[in-house]
C-alpha cells in the first residue's frame, strides 16, 4: 500500500476507534507496526512473577498462623515442614526485638539474618530452611509500586468521568485503596509460591492469603462501585469478576498509546533513529564529522551492528516509499536501471536522514542501498512468513488484551535474522 493511503487509512481507523497492525515484507526485510490510540493490558503476564507475602506486616490472621508454630519444637518431622513464610515472619520478629524494630538493611546485617536463619536449622535435611534463607531477600525488599504503575496512577485519565473506559475506572479506584484499606500496598493477588511443608500447613497458608485477598477485592468493589455512581454510571457495569481479575493482576497493568503515522512520519521517530543509528553521542560529544550508518561503524554480529542495520533498513523502506511516489515505481524493479535508482533512493534517503536527524551529517551505506534496490519489491515466501507471524501474534494480543505488544516499529532484518524496535509508545 502507498504511503499516503496508509496515511489516509490510519487516519480513518483512529477516528472510529478501530485497531491498525501493519505487516510489510520487503525483500529480505519487513516491518510491523501497531497504529492505535491507547490499548489497555490488565494480564501482560510478565517473565518473572512476583509473589508479595508481606512478611514484614503480616495482618492478624497471618500473625495468629505465625504464632501457633514453635521454631524450637522437638518434633523433628514438625520443624523440617514449617514453611518458610513462617521461618522468615518468625526471624522478622525476633530481629525487630533485638534492632530496634527495624529491618536488615547492610550487608552486614542482611548476612547476620541469614544466619539467624541457620544457627535454627538441624539438618541438611531441612529443606523449609535452606528455601527461607534463599528467600531472605523478601524481608528487606518487599515489592513495591513500580515506576510503570505508579505513572499510570498519576495519569490524568485517572481523574475519571462519564466517559471513561472501565479500565481508567479500576484505576482510579485502585488508586484510593492505596491511599485507604492498602496502607500504602496494592491488593494482594492471594497467591504463594511453591514451599516444603505439609499439606495441611500448606492449605492453611494458602487459605489465609486467598481470604485476604478476596476481602481486598471487596474493598476494591465497594470503591468502583462508588466511582461509578459518582460520575453518573450504572454502579453494576463492571462486573466482579472483572475487578477481581484487575485486582489479581494489578502490579502489572500496563497502557500503551501509539502515535499516528502521520506524527512518526513527521517527527517522533527522529529521536529514536538518532539513538540507533549513534548520531546522538556524535552531536553531543559536538564532533562535526559525518557519520557512516548501516552497520560499517559497528563490529559486525554486536547488538550496536544489528541496530545500526536494522534502523538503517527502517529509514530505507521510508526512502522507498518516497522512491514509489515521485517515479510511481519501486527502485530496481527493472534490472538495467539498478544502478540508477540506487543512486535516486540514496539521494531520497539522505534527505530523509538529515531531516530526521536534525541536519547531522550522516552518510548511508551503499551496500544497504543496493540491496534495497536488489530486492525490487519482492515479497520472499519465507520472510513474508516470518513476518505474517509475528503480525498473527500481535493481533492475538491485541484482541485478547493479553500480553505485551510491540512498543513500537518491529524491524526484522532476514540477512542476519535479528530484530530490533523502534520505540515509539509512550509507555505508561
Amino acid at each position: 500500500m502507498k504511503e499516503q493511503s496508509l496515511l489516509m487509512l490510519d487516519a480513518i481507523c483512529r477516528k472510529q476507534g478501530v485497531m491498525l497492525l501493519i505487516a510489510r515484507s520487503f525483500g529480505l526485510t519487513g516491518l510491523i507496526r501497531i497504529s492505535l490510540k491507547e490499548h489497555c493490558v490488565i494480564e501482560s503476564k510478565p517473565d518473572n512473577v512476583i509473589h508479595d507475602l508481606r512478611l514484614q506486616k503480616p495482618w492478624a490472621e497471618l500473625k495468629r498462623f505465625s504464632d501457633e508454630f514453635d521454631t524450637e519444637i522437638d518434633d523433628s518431622v514438625i520443624h523440617k515442614h514449617i514453611p518458610f513464610a513462617i521461618l522468615l515472619i518468625k526471624a522478622c520478629e525476633d530481629w525487630r526485638k533485638t534492632h530496634g524494630d527495624s529491618l536488615p538493611s547492610t550487608s552486614k546485617e542482611k548476612a547476620e539474618f541469614k544466619n539467624l536463619l541457620s544457627s535454627k536449622r538441624r539438618g541438611v535435611d531441612e529443606d523449609n530452611y535452606k528455601e527461607a534463607i534463599l528467600s531472605a531477600y523478601r524481608v528487606w525488599s518487599s515489592p513495591t509500586i513500580s515506576s510503570e504503575l505508579q505513572k499510570i496512577l498519576n495519569d490524568s485519565a485517572a481523574e475519571v468521568n462519564m466517559n471513561s473506559p472501565d479500565f481508567w475506572v479500576m484505576v482510579a479506584a485502585l488508586k484510593e485503596f492505596i491511599a485507604n484499606e492498602g496502607e500504602g500496598d496494592l491488593p494482594l493477588d492471594g497467591t504463594i509460591p511453591d514451599m516444603t511443608s505439609t499439606t495441611e500447613y500448606y492449605v492453611t497458608l494458602q487459605k489465609i492469603y486467598q481470604e485476604k485477598a478476596e476481602s481486598h477485592v471487596s474493598s476494591m468493589e465497594a470503591r468502583v462501585r462508588e466511582i461509578l455512581k459518582r460520575i453518573g454510571k450504572d454502579p453494576q457495569s463492571i462486573s466482579k469478576s472483572a475487578i477481581k481479575l484487575f485486582c489479581k493482576n494489578s502490579r502489572n497493568v500496563r497502557v500503551y498509546r501509539y502515535p499516528s503515522l502521520e506524527d512518526e512520519y513527521n517527527s517522533c521517530i527522529g529521536g529514536e533513529l538518532q539513538r540507533l543509528l549513534g548520531l546522538e553521542e556524535n552531536r553531543e560529544s559536538g564532533n562535526g564529522a559525518q557519520v557512516m550508518v548501516g552497520g560499517e561503524a559497528a563490529e559486525k554480529g554486536s547488538p550496536s551492528h544489528a541496530m545500526d542495520i536494522n534502523a538503517t533498513f527502517y529509514l530505507l523502506l521510508r526512502g522507498v516509499d518516497h522512491f514509489a511516489a515521485a517515479y510511481n515505481r519501486y527502485p530496481g524493479i527493472f534490472a538495467d536501471e539498478q544502478e540508477d535508482d540506487a543512486m535516486k533512493l540514496k539521494s531520497i534517503a539522505t534527505t530523509l536522514l538529515s531531516k530526521m536527524s536534525g541536519g547531522s551529517r550522516a552518510v548511508l551505506s551503499d551496500d544497504l542501498i543496493n540491496e534495497i534496490c536488489r530486492y525490487g519489491a519482492s515479497e520472499i515466501h519465507t520472510v513474508a512468513s516470518v513476518i505474517g507471524g509475528i503480525a498473527s501474534q500481535e493481533a492475538i494480543k491485541l484482541l485478547t488484551r493479553q500480553f505485551t505488544p510491540i512498543p513500537g516499529v518491529l524491524m526484522y532484518n532476514g540477512i542476519d535474522s535479528t530484530t530490533t524496535i523502534l520505540q515509539l509508545t509512550t509507555c505508561i
